[in-house]
């Protein structure tokens, strides 16, 4: 058996955080974490070999419902941060405002600047260049440049960057600010003990508080602990620890997203450069936001949206091919729940969000068109126009899951409240996207971190940093 201050469980885009900025605060930290410890000398860059090291069942997790949607997720020290794009968006002002009024929130653009620019500081957060964002960024430009749409290069958490274009299959050259490189080593060399291949089964609960959690072969006894597993797994964990809440697994939103792609005459080179580098917010008040993608050939001929010859003939101009996304800030639909101990999750499309997709397709559309595109491929079956789209014609992936723990300053209607501490729990809290109480409209990740820092010194009885 194990003794801490503080047990965190999950050393992702939350947990990493909480457990360096408590190590440096002098609490004694453990972190548990289910998955390995991933050496980037090892990374190949080839996404089938990579999918099956860095995701979770080799990222084929998808949900059940209309349409499916695939819901990728990374496994080990830097979880999800480890294979995102590293794109860096604070929250959005209306958001929080929105939290504010309808969750009971104690968050405000002022109150969360501090934690944004520490989490900023640490990821070393900078704006991508034009010249590193490369060609794909470049068309994507020149059409939102000639259609007057509001437009722009994306911050992103990477440090010495050489554009190698498979940010989603391991970085590298370790120039992504992951939290495995960042905040995993702080919290070391403060003196916490990190645990890999530790499957947390349960937290333990002893008249109405927190006493620590059981890993199985591992046991720990604190007085604190926080949850980090994300918001697919955290809700298990929750409900497997005899927690009890009407919201628990419910109101997930997964920002579900889509590509097409364009010919251009051009060569373009879609993975030299940063895949995610540029974006167009022209429509994010109306919930659709467009995000660069890209990655290598063997990446390209999984989702080009083509069958047969046109696929091939497609493919064969590989370096003539650009892509472009298309990100949709949904309504909560989904609802995780257990079935042989593993997650099953449920999730069923909008129908205001198929409206938002009808349209964010048709812009799709218009902006390769107006950059010079020779063929335009959208990410419909062959005769369906985006205005005449189904949900079972849009091919989707989400990859942000929120809200399955929602914060919410009422316990009837939340899980957890404005301090991330479970309702009716004492010393219990979570530091995760489960916790995010609305879709964000934008990547989630610093929202997530931001949060886990004002957890942490909310902990440590300290001021704002």
């Amino acid at each position: 058996m194990i003794e801490a201050d503080v047990c965190v469980v999950g050393a992702g885009a939350g947990g990493a955080v909480v457990a360096a900025e408590l190590a440096e605060g002098g609490a004694n930290v453990v972190l548990l974490e289910q998955g390995p410890a991933h050496n980037p000398d090892s990374f190949t860059a080839r996404p089938p070999q990579m999918l099956a090291r860095l995701y979770r069942d080799g990222g084929q997790t998808v949900t059940f419902g209309t349409p499916p949607i695939g819901l990728p997720l990374g496994r080990g020290l830097g979880g999800t941060t480890m294979v995102n794009s590293g794109t860096c968006f604070r929250t959005p002002p209306r958001v929080l405002e929105r939290w504010q009024g309808e969750f009971g929130l104690e968050l405000s653009e002022a109150s969360m600047r501090p934690h944004f620019e520490r989490v900023e500081r640490a990821l070393s957060v900078s704006e991508v260049t034009p010249e590193l964002a490369g060609n794909n960024a470049s068309v994507a430009r020149r059409g939102a440049e000639r259609l007057g749409w509001s437009h722009g290069y994306l911050r992103r958490n990477a440090k010495g960057c050489v554009g190698s274009g498979v940010c989603a299959f391991g970085c590298p050259t370790s120039a992504k600010q992951h939290t495995g490189i960042t905040y995993i080593p702080r919290a070391e060399r403060a003196g916490a003990r990190i645990l890999t291949g530790v499957d947390v089964k349960r937290v333990l609960v002893k008249g109405g508080r927190a006493t620590g959690v059981d890993g199985g072969e591992v046991e720990v006894r604190a007085p604190t602990v926080v949850l980090a597993a994300g918001a697919v797994h955290t809700p298990l964990l929750l409900r497997s620890s005899g927690i009890d809440s009407n919201e628990l697994g419910r109101n997930l939103t997964v920002h579900p997203a889509t590509a097409a792609f364009a010919l251009m005459d051009e060569i373009v080179d879609m993975a030299r450069g940063v895949p995610q580098s540029f974006f167009v917010d022209e429509f994010a008040s109306d919930g659709i936001m467009l995000e660069g993608v890209a990655g290598p050939p063997s990446y390209a001929a999984i989702a080009l949206p083509l069958s047969g010859r046109r696929h091939q003939e497609a493919m064969s101009r590989y370096r003539h091919l650009a892509q472009f996304g298309l990100m949709v800030s949904d309504k909560p639909r989904g609802r995780i729940h257990s079935v042989a101990g593993r997650p099953v999750i449920r999730y069923d499309l909008d129908p205001r969000d198929l409206k938002r997709f009808r349209v964010g397709i048709r812009r799709l559309g218009e902006l390769f068109e107006a950059a010079g595109a020779l063929e335009v491929y959208l990410p419909l079956p062959s005769g369906v126009a985006p205005e005449r789209a189904r949900a079972l014609d849009l091919k989707l992936i989400g990859f942000h899951p929120l809200g399955s723990a929602r914060a919410d300053a009422r316990a009837s209607h939340g899980v957890v409240d404005s301090n991330l501490a479970v309702h009716g729990v004492d010393g219990l809290h979570v530091a995760d996207g489960s916790v995010v109480p609305s879709a964000l409209g934008v990547n989630p990740q610093l929202t997530i971190m931001a949060l886990a820092t004002r957890l942490a010194f909310k902990l440590l009885g300290a001021s704002a940093p």
